[in-house]
């Protein structure tokens, strides 16, 4: 070995020895103290044991004893710890250790928690004690926190996240339910019918987030005391105001700005509640490519509430609600072949309710309620090169009294009784050419009509685990003249050629008349000692006399609504549940199995090329039958804890058949059933949130679906030297299937004081991975073929930032 390697190598020895030394030196010198403590229950206080410590995000774990007591030496330092017990929710600090540490933590039991996830009724666990099924309450502070699209909170768009709950697409008009069409459904807002629950066609929902305090979806048994529809209802509240402390709270987006205000006008007795939302900012088309550059879309909606207590027995509630849509797009459209230069749509909806509340005791209580809606879509189309708009116009007028009667017995029965009257008027078309000498106007007969019903409902407990609930309803239903009404050959196609006779009725004079008894029975049966499961059937049977008539995939806001009369017949369901329900961990997890069969008579389609647009006797563009819908749905959600959420899956199937007789105009698809257009099988729904403390909270949903059925070309057919697509069966095709995800991080401002105002940050991403979901296809014969060209809505990713404010109920100073 030389010299030179006898140096190098004794350099490095010594390197190694000096950093060896350092390093026990620094050991040395490293101060430990003892950090010891007990984890006890928040509410209790007694000592929590076997409890998880992750100190430094999970480099040491420890354990408490039975007593609760836990004991670990750190250095001097920041730490950080998480404490996790089954049952309790997550705790999360930091602490600093200069010397010997004492830590008693409270941690909070999760069966204490208010829900974040309800999926159920109002108690928790009445999906188990209660003999109905398929209800669905789905908190506002559960949908204020799921990604919203461009930052609004949309109830309709959340309910599709449930079980048996769909859509055919992004901009549908409304959701499907259990096999249900979308006028099928009964939507209420403080007792006011809601015709149109969408704004821009589907886009975002009608409903004034801040205002509303709660809404249940009855999909399976539904209470005596709904009727009119045949699938299901959505009964939304509105928040009351505030009686004792002022609030305000609003917030600002990319699509619309909003704000809410509760004002005590008399302490204790009397308060106010306003909310609006509106949107001004349309010039987003603007910045996009030239084909959306001419388009316009607004919406507004409002809601003023007044709550007064007169006395503890007596209160009276007074709501209105009105709303706008405007939109305008170029794509021409025509009437009598005039041409246009675009096309306007817009449509408003103005309600009114007042509710009389009287208790005559802990047993006995009344409501009566009156109610008036009137729903205004229109249709404009200003004519090229001039000032002249031609409009095409129609109106819905319900006006209804409702009273309503709870009887408790004992504490093993509850009574209700009550009836209501409605009255229907419909304007079905105005065209009004304006200024166009050319142009005939146009007013169609106006439809009159009476609904009214008795209901009476008994919920009975038959012992510790059976419980009954067994009602009926009795609906009348009477078409009213004035009217010319066309009476057609029996056995025959309702066509011009086809009339029998024709009759003049006066106003108010009887045309025709349907009604019937529409029972209802919901049965549980409790499984077990705890009572935590439980088994439920259930049968419904509904009338539905108020029908929406179109042909396309989803009603538009400007679809035509139809009474039934001497030639239409009401829609009749009758439904059939039943289910297996189980709750865990101190009603923390649930666990759902339903299944359900639906049969409906006296569907609605249109025949093969209908037109519906102004014409008088639109029975002849109609057909009728029946629809077959069946399925089976699976739910598991956690209700509390720093993590909650569902994940759902349903197999479902909905087939209509209509078959009047033997010609082409007759029958669909040769009288054999065929998918209807909302049939989707398969369907996975899967929504959480994560809340790691009160600064953060991270929500994320998937959903997924079967394609929707469409009608594809089965060949071609030769028309003046052209080939065009020939259409021989509807819905014989499906588009792609549906999977989309969305995602959002809510951060809740943490230099905000206590009582004062706070402000929040929502950062939402909708369709998180930019999926091209198909909406429709179309099909455009070429040359000796035909091309399909698709539809896309919303076909990228959508971030939108927004700012939420508000005083929290607190006391504050004007």
């Amino acid at each position: 070995m030389t010299f030179n390697s006898i140096k190098i190598s004794s350099v490095i020895l010594w390197i190694l020895v000096g950093l060896l030394h350092q390093s026990y030196a620094q050991k040395k010198t490293i101060k430990l103290c003892e950090v010891s403590g007990t984890v006890r229950d928040s509410v209790t206080g007694q000592p929590v044991p076997t409890a998880n410590l992750l100190i430094n995000f999970g480099k040491v774990g420890i354990v408490t004893d039975t007593a609760g007591y836990f004991s670990y030496k750190l250095p001097v330092g920041t730490h950080s710890v998480i404490i996790n017990r089954m049952g309790y929710r997550a705790f999360r600090t930091q602490f600093a250790v200069s010397r010997d540490t004492v830590l008693n933590i409270r941690i909070i039991q999760t069966a204490n928690e208010l829900e974040e996830v309800v999926i159920t009724t109002q108690a928790v666990d009445q999906n188990i004690t209660k003999p109905i099924l398929g209800v669905a309450q789905l908190s506002i502070k559960t949908i204020k926190k799921l990604p919203a699209m461009m930052g609004e909170v949309d109830v309709m768009r959340s309910l599709q996240l449930l079980p048996g709950v769909t859509s055919v697409g992004e901009a549908s008009n409304g959701v499907n339910v259990r096999g249900g069409t979308v006028d099928q459904n009964l939507i209420l807002l403080d007792d006011t019918p809601i015709l149109n629950p969408t704004h821009l066609f589907g886009l975002f929902s009608v409903f004034p987030p801040d205002a509303v305090a709660a809404l249940d979806l009855y999909k399976g048994t539904t209470p005596a005391r709904y009727g009119g529809r045949a699938a299901a209802v959505l009964d939304i509240s509105m928040a009351n105001p505030n009686v004792e402390t002022f609030k305000l709270q609003g917030g600002i987006g990319p699509v619309s700005n909003r704000l809410t205000t509760e004002i005590p006008l008399i302490k204790g007795k009397l308060a106010v509640l306003v909310s609006g939302r509106a949107s001004f900012n349309d010039f987003w088309f603007r910045l996009g490519p030239p084909r959306t550059r001419n388009i316009r879309g607004n919406f507004a909606d409002g809601v003023v509430k007044m709550f007064y207590r007169f006395n503890s027995r007596n209160t009276i509630t007074l709501s209105s609600y009105a709303n706008y849509d405007f939109f305008q797009t170029e794509a021409l459209g025509s009437i009598n072949d005039i041409p246009a230069s675009s096309s306007q749509f817009s449509f408003k909806t103005l309600n009114f309710s007042g509710k009389w509340y009287h208790s005559f005791g802990q047993k006995l209580d009344l409501q009566v309620v009156g109610v008036y809606s009137n729903y205004q879509p229109q249709t404009a189309l200003p004519e090229i090169d001039s000032d002249n708009r031609i409009t095409v116009g129609s109106a819905v007028l319900q006006r209804q009294v409702k009273i309503n009667l709870n009887y408790l017995p004992n504490k093993n029965q509850k009574i209700e009784l009550g009836g209501s009257v409605t009255h229907y008027r419909i304007a079905p078309g105005e065209l009004n050419p304006g200024s166009n000498a050319t142009i005939t106007p146009i007013v169609l007969p106006t439809e009159n009509a009476i609904e009214a019903a008795l209901h009476i409902e008994d919920e009975i407990k038959l012992g510790s685990k059976t419980t009954l609930s067994v009602g009926t309803r009795y609906s009348h239903f009477v078409n009213l003249g004035p009217a010319n009404v066309r009476y057609y050959r029996p056995q025959s196609v309702r066509d011009e050629s086809e009339i029998l006779t024709e009759r003049t009725f006066e106003s108010n004079e009887i045309i025709q008349t349907y009604g019937g008894f529409e029972p209802r029975l919901g049965l549980r049966q409790a499984l077990g000692q705890g009572q935590r499961t439980s088994l439920k059937v259930g049968y419904n049977l509904m009338r539905q006399y108020l029908q929406v008539i179109t042909n396309t995939t989803t009603p538009l806001p400007t679809s035509r609504w139809k009474t039934s009369d001497a030639n239409i017949k009401p829609q009749i369901s009758q439904l059939w549940t039943a289910g297996y329900f189980q709750n865990f961990y101190g009603n923390i997890y649930e666990l759902s199995l339903e299944g359900y069969v639906r049969s409906t008579q006296n569907i609605v389609d249109y025949k093969p090329g209908a037109d519906f647009l102004l014409r008088n006797n639109v029975e002849t563009q109609l057909l009728q039958g029946k629809s077959q819908a069946y399925g089976f749905e699976i739910m598991t959600a956690r209700k509390k804890g720093e993590v909650t959420g569902w994940i759902s899956y349903t197999y479902s199937r909905v087939f209509n058949q209509i078959n009047e007789g033997l010609g082409f105009n007759e029958r669909i698809n040769g009288g054999r059933p065929y998918p209807a257009n909302f049939d989707r099988p398969h369907s996975l729904n899967l929504s959480l949130t994560v809340s790691p403390n009160k600064y953060h909270t991270f929500s994320f949903t998937f959903t997924y679906a079967t394609g929707r059925p469409f009608t594809a070309p089965t060949g071609l057919l030769r028309n003046d030297g052209r080939f065009v697509p020939y259409f021989a069966e509807r819905n014989n095709d499906r588009i792609k299937d549906y999977h989309r995800a969305d995602l959002s991080w809510h951060i809740h401002n943490p230099r905000e004081k206590q009582g004062k105002w706070h402000g929040d940050w929502v950062v939402s991403i909708y369709n998180l991975y930019g999926r091209r979901n198909q909406y429709s296809l179309f099909i455009q014969g070429e040359g000796t073929g035909f091309k399909t060209y698709e539809l896309t809505i919303l076909n990228a990713p959508f971030l939108s930032l927004t700012y939420n404010f508000g005083n929290d109920n607190k006391p504050m100073r004007l």
